[in-house]
């Protein structure tokens, strides 16, 4: 009987509380999202499992010692995983269409508006109501989820909040995955009828020389005026190089397939470690989600606006919907961009002239979080 008793006790029924039970229940449903409605079903699907992973009761999974924690260690707690994701986003990055139209850049910083914002209002949410208690760091790294870039987010809060990394990341995903619900009704809101079916004239062509010139460029503004920013700006800009130098074929196949796919893999399942029940069943979590839903509706409608006041001061008109692409969802922004402006003239062709804020938009948003590094950390 005694070793019965022993065997018992070292159950998953016998240990399984109800707070575990109910994040086993938030996993299955982030793993329902991500395979029956195919939400960001790349990173939901690896995080979800994770987090059933860290909610195994005595295992210790999630652990120092534990395979998530280990992982976790390994490349989310130094930021590598991120920055290795970024070579990957930038060999598969086109900024052909930002140079063939750099104003548009212009948008993707207006939609930075909203890490900003958010921060002060995480700020505030924790002075006025008492329930949740967010420093100054803790604010940076919730309000950098208005940038809809779910690598830096994890970048900047495996650097300044840690603790609520699973929170972020979760909440970051959910919401670029909720990209085509969330965003045509602010698009519509601030929009008329007339301003969403206002043609845009062909991109002209860009060279490979400017393609070349243009990440080198980059990668030193940066280095002589954000260096926080040059590990995310720098990965970028890198595996951009690889792609458009035509002489290196091989390897920006390997990182925008092989090593992208690798990592993503490994950042899912670590960043999953995070979602055991003591570190996100908290007051904090709901602020936190809530604050990243006001954060990534601020970035989208400040994008819109920004491209209405151009317009106004502007001989040639652009479509203000390609505004909310500027939050850096890519490619999902820049495709509800052109399904809402074929809604008012169904021969508008907005995608490519809105991915000229979207790819700005990712610059944007690892600018801001070198921004924050500097201010906070």
């Amino acid at each position: 009987m005694d070793g019965f008793t022993e065997v018992l006790h070292n159950t998953g029924i016998y240990n399984l509380t109800w707070p575990g039970a109910v994040m086993v229940g938030l996993c299955l449903g982030l793993l329902y999202l991500a395979i029956a409605r195919r939400f960001e079903p790349l990173l939901l699907l690896p995080i979800g499992f994770g987090g059933l992973l860290a909610n195994v009761p005595v295992a210790e999974i999630s652990g120092p010692e534990g395979f998530l924690g280990i992982l976790y260690a390994t490349g989310v707690s130094n930021g590598l995983f991120p920055l290795l994701i970024f070579v990957g986003v930038g060999a598969l990055t086109d900024f052909g269409p930002l140079l063939a139209n750099p104003r548009t850049a212009l948008l993707g910083a207006a939609a930075q508006f909203g890490i900003f914002a958010t921060l002060l209002g995480a700020l505030a949410l924790s002075e006025q109501t008492g329930l949740v208690e967010f420093s100054l760091q803790d604010a940076a790294a919730i309000g950098i989820i208005g940038g809809a870039d779910g690598p830096t987010a994890i970048f900047l809060a495996g650097r300044l909040a840690p603790d609520l990394l699973g929170a972020i990341a979760v909440a970051a995903y959910s919401y670029m995955a909720l990209v085509p619900i969330i965003q045509p009704p602010i698009m519509r809101l601030l929009t008329t009828s007339a301003e969403r079916g206002i043609a845009m004239t062909q991109l002209r062509p860009v060279s490979r020389l400017e393609r070349i010139l243009f990440p080198l460029v980059v990668f030193g503004l940066c280095f002589l005026l954000l260096p926080d920013a040059t590990p995310l700006v720098g990965a970028l800009m890198f595996g951009n190089l690889l792609s458009v130098s035509g002489v290196t074929d091989r390897l920006a196949q390997t990182a925008s397939h092989e090593l992208i796919n690798v990592v993503t893999i490994l950042l899912g399942l670590s960043v999953g470690s995070k979602l055991a029940a003591h570190t996100f069943l908290k007051w904090e979590t709901l602020g936190i989600l809530g604050l990243g839903l006001i954060a990534f509706c601020i970035g989208t409608a400040s994008g819109v606006l920004l491209a209405k006041l151009m317009n106004a001061v502007s001989r040639r008109p652009i479509n203000p919907l390609i505004g909310a692409a500027g939050v850096s969802a890519v490619p999902m922004a820049a495709r509800v961009v052109n399904r809402v402006g074929q809604e008012a003239r169904p021969t508008n062709l907005l995608l490519m002239h809105a991915m000229g804020p979207n790819v700005a938009g990712v610059l944007g948003s690892a600018v801001a979080a070198g921004v924050l590094l500097a201010l906070v950390s």
